[in-house]
């Protein structure tokens, strides 16, 4: 933490005001351009990235002559469904010269919530990120109300990268840290350069101040902490109108770091084992064997199901004996689970009639 150099996987927020100018509603491109070249440098140390992006409202109601007052709901979804084809087009612009494939990615708060949906995404994701693409997120405003929106993209982040893994975002912001006040009102206030906990002192300390565009403030971010670090995420905020705004953050800017409560893998494995099971899988003593290496469990290896669960819900594994070896997230029904028992992977599809994922749990789904 205090860089993003070996970071394995790195989601970084965008807000409009960054993205658009107030002013004229025109895209920034040499922010952007600058913005690419840091996120091709993170690429080609080894990170994955995710940009979480606003701006299509921004963008979308100067070509729509909407004016710069507030907009009825239908006025924010059209705005939205044009400016979305021109932020991922610019995305798409500024990342192409790096040899940097961009994907789009549109969410809604029920994304989150519904687990199926949110497990869908969550795969989505997992393989833009495993061909090498750098996904573009944002809201999906133009289906999104006020009753199931995330209502800022501080949220949506935090959001993100608990469901990608990450174990770094970075909230490009206009100021340049986490104060004690707000230093736009008090010239007293006092940035922290570290935050190793988030104490009811801190949640105090956070506003609600935003420039013009921007839906988010302080207290916003604080709760983007909250959520991150419990993940195992490390968060920055840092100023982000500077050129180079990721780089800068290794060049000893001026941020706020908040120090993640545990690692990515113990959080997440923390998180399966607490979930209450709704099944029972037994497997057989080489799989019981591949599992205690850290294999996913393939459904050649198991020898009974029990329960009524769906994908994506906790089950209990055990051995031959009835001796409990983990817990992990099916990526099957129970229905499904107990057709393909004991079968290869390949012949997954000739019993469902559909390609299935391979294992039946995944490694990464899985704890002890």
């Amino acid at each position: 933490m205090g860089t993003l150099k070996g970071a394995r996987r790195v989601v970084v927020k965008i807000g409009s005001a960054l993205l658009v100018s107030a002013e004229e509603g025109q895209l920034r491109k040499d922010w952007l351009s600058s913005l690419a070249d840091d996120v091709a440098s993170l690429k080609r140390d080894g990170s994955d990235v995710v940009i979480v992006s606003s701006g299509s409202i921004a963008l979308g109601r100067r070509v729509l002559h909407l004016g710069n007052g507030p907009l009825a709901l239908e006025q924010s979804q059209a705005a939205a469904s044009v400016g979305q084809i021109r932020l991922a087009r610019a995305y798409e612009e500024v990342l192409a010269p790096h040899g940097i494939t961009t994907g789009q990615i549109l969410v809604t708060l029920e994304d989150s919530s519904n687990r199926r949906r949110y497990l869908n995404s969550r795969a989505t994701m997992e393989t833009l990120l495993s061909l090498g693409v750098v996904p573009i997120v944002n809201e999906n405003d133009t289906v999104a109300t006020d009753e199931i929106r995330f209502g800022d993209n501080d949220r949506l982040a935090a959001q993100v990268a608990v469901t990608v893994g990450a174990d770094t975002l970075v909230l490009l912001s206009d100021v340049d840290g986490f104060y004690s006040a707000n230093p736009q009102v008090d010239p007293t206030a006092k940035r922290y350069d570290f935050i190793k906990e988030i104490t009811p002192e801190i949640e105090q300390m956070a506003g609600d101040a935003g420039t013009a565009m921007a839906k988010g403030g302080m207290k916003t971010k604080v709760m983007a902490a909250k959520t991150t670090t419990a993940s195992g995420c490390a968060m920055v905020i840092s100023k982000g109108s500077v050129m180079h705004p990721l780089a800068v953050i290794d060049n000893k800017a001026p941020v706020t770091w908040f120090a993640p409560e545990l690692d990515p893998q113990t959080a997440r494995k923390r998180w399966i084992a607490s979930i209450k099971p709704m099944g029972e899988i037994r497997v057989d003593d080489g799989a019981a064997a591949a599992l205690a290496k850290g294999k996913s469990l393939l459904p050649a290896g198991v020898v009974q199901v029990r329960g009524q669960f769906s994908r994506g819900d906790a089950v209990v594994i055990l051995n031959l004996d009835g001796r409990e070896i983990g817990h992990g997230l099916s990526g099957y029904s129970g229905a499904e689970a107990e057709a393909i028992k004991g079968l290869k992977s390949s012949e997954i599809e000739g019993v469902l009639g559909y390609t299935g994922s391979v294992a039946l749990i995944h490694r990464n789904d899985m704890a002890d």
